[in-house]
């Protein structure tokens, strides 16, 4: 009697354990994917486009026929400083793609060595039980490789709790970095 309530509340513990390490691993990839969204703008940048966008607005006021010449040199130090911005984008992205492409890499090794670990430990082990009016379509799905459903209650089965839980925790982490 001892071990049955043991082995329900160990059941009953997993699933959310199960749920929030995919949750921590969406969150991950999501900061990653905001970080290289990010990498392309820094304070040298800023100041550059600053300095590009008084310049222009000081050759627009020499419009007059007199002040031709300074208009071209303002436009000119415009067109050199627009040409300095686009090689210090260029080179900074590339530097911090490169390392966050290695981070990604990382992250997608570790998402499937651990989904992996998850599958083979809980094989045909229910994750969680839940009743089957909660889930009535979609029980034989659910209680796939755990034996179907005890007690009027479907087993759940570790792969479609993965399945679940990466979908659910997307949808959460995309809320989050919003």
């Amino acid at each position: 009697m001892m071990e049955e309530t043991l082995e329900r509340h160990t059941k009953s513990i997993v699933a959310p354990i199960i749920f929030i390490f995919v949750f921590t691993l969406q969150l991950f990839d999501k900061y990653l994917a905001h970080l290289k969204k990010k990498a392309s703008v820094s304070e040298k940048d800023a100041q550059l486009r600053a300095e590009i966008k008084q310049l222009s607005k000081e050759a627009a006021a020499l419009s007059e026929p007199s002040a031709f010449a300074q208009s071209a040199k303002l436009r000119r130090m415009a067109a050199a400083k627009e040409r300095e911005l686009a090689k210090s984008q260029e080179s900074a992205s590339k530097e911090i793609k490169t390392s966050i492409v290695l981070y990604e890499k990382t992250l997608m090794i570790s998402k499937i060595l651990t989904y992996l670990i998850f599958i083979v430990y809980f094989w045909r082990i229910p994750v969680a039980a839940i009743s089957k009016e909660l889930v009535q379509p979609f029980g034989r799905f659910l209680s796939w490789k755990t034996g179907g459903s005890v007690n009027d209650s479907v087993m759940v089965g570790v792969i479609p709790w993965l399945i679940l839980s990466n979908r659910v925790g997307k949808y959460f982490s995309n809320k989050v970095f919003k």
